[in-house]
């Protein structure tokens, strides 16, 4: 799979922009501030319906416009599909698939796949939990579609319990009578099915990581590892016991139940996906506050090569394209000639640099200049 045409309308420093791609290699030159990473991180929304910069859609319209537009031509083998997402901050996104009629924004989700390298890719080793759960989650989506929906719901649900939750812990602080929590019990179930589901598809998708990210550790810093992957669930160690999903739904419930008291008081809840962390460990070692920057960066980059294996492995769509965002920069010269020939091969490979000499000899291929809100081919 790769991305055929990529046109924007204002979107971030872009009023209008049109770019042929091919398969391959295909790097944007150009000094910092210029707008190389805004195409990228176009192709990369189109795959998530998310920024790996910014966490709203706000930042992404340009200033002074209402909206921004992303569009795509995506092939697959002999297929070909337009992709299209029209931004609107404050208001529903709307989506369109092949010009047809209106279509909610996460059905275009596995449509477009990415596997993204930034230098923010940092805070998975060195950032706070947050960060990890939403790897998992974004991998999770990209595996497998209808997952968009029970993160959701997921999300959905959380929101609503912790509304009531906070209700009662303001009354009793108040001296009120407190907040009627005779739904409590229901959201608990709704929380815990959810839930379940969420964390079914991370335990797994861990386990598939773990060798993955191991060996790919080992390519990128021989000798260095082992790589560890734990998934460490707020639920207690009950979760290593439950074997599929409507086990985890009774640990979730069971858990819930022990915190209730905790929880009325807090005002928020306690256990839940959205309280697990993925750890790193380096050897025996959990790799944040252990590993060097080195080792850090390492570490980042055996995640994400993990999970271009895994989806290149899995999926019938074909090979997802490969980001690579002024990443090489950050990169000694080992790792930056050693990524580069593990990437080199993929079906379609997009680089941002801010000069030439940072895009390795392996990934030789197509280069744009960018520069002044224009994107020009440069001659071969």
């Amino acid at each position: 799979m790769h991305v055929a045409h990529l046109s924007l309308a204002d979107f971030r420093s872009y009023v209008r922009v049109e770019v042929a791609l091919d398969p391959g290699v295909t790097s944007f030159v150009g000094p910092n501030g210029q707008g190389k990473t805004n195409l990228v991180e176009a192709v990369g929304y189109l795959a998530t319906l998310g920024s790996h910069r910014v966490s709203s859609d706000a930042p992404l319209v340009r200033m002074g416009a209402e909206r921004a537009v992303i569009r795509a031509a995506v092939a697959g083998g002999d297929r070909r599909q337009l992709v299209e997402l029209e931004l609107n901050p404050g208001r529903a996104n709307r989506a369109r698939i092949n010009r047809s009629s209106q279509v909610r924004p996460r059905d275009v989700l596995g449509i477009t796949r990415t596997v993204m390298f930034a230098p923010e890719d940092l805070a998975l080793v060195k950032g706070d939990p947050g960060e990890r759960r939403r790897f998992l989650d974004e991998l999770i989506t990209a595996r497998s579609p209808r997952m968009a929906g029970v993160r959701s719901d997921y999300d959905r649900v959380l929101k609503q319990r912790n509304t009531l939750l906070k209700s009662a812990a303001m009354a009793r602080r108040h001296g009120g009578r407190g907040a009627d929590l005779s739904t409590l019990d229901v959201w608990d179930q709704h929380l815990a099915r959810a839930g379940a589901e969420l964390l079914a598809q991370r335990l797994d998708l861990t386990a598939a990581l773990q060798p993955l990210a191991d060996k790919a550790y080992e390519q990128l810093a021989p000798g260095g590892g082992p790589l560890v992957l734990e998934y460490r669930g707020s639920a207690g160690e009950r979760l290593a016991e439950a074997g599929h999903r409507e086990e985890l739904y009774g640990v979730l419930l069971a858990a819930l139940s022990e915190a209730r008291k905790q929880e009325i008081e807090r005002g928020v809840t306690l256990v839940g996906p959205h309280r697990d962390d993925l750890v790193l460990k380096l050897g025996r070692f959990p790799a944040k506050g252990y590993a060097s920057h080195g080792e850090s960066w390492s570490y980042a980059l055996a995640l994400r090569l993990a999970s271009y294996d895994l989806l290149r492995t899995e999926s019938p769509a074909g090979e997802p394209v490969l980001v690579l965002d002024d990443v090489f920069a950050e990169l000694d010269t080992r790792r930056r000639d050693r990524l580069a020939e593990l990437v080199a091969p993929a079906e379609q490979v997009l680089v941002t640099a801010a000069v030439s000499e940072d895009v390795p000899g392996a990934l030789a291929g197509a280069r744009y200049a960018v520069a002044g809100g224009t994107v020009e081919r440069e001659s071969p």
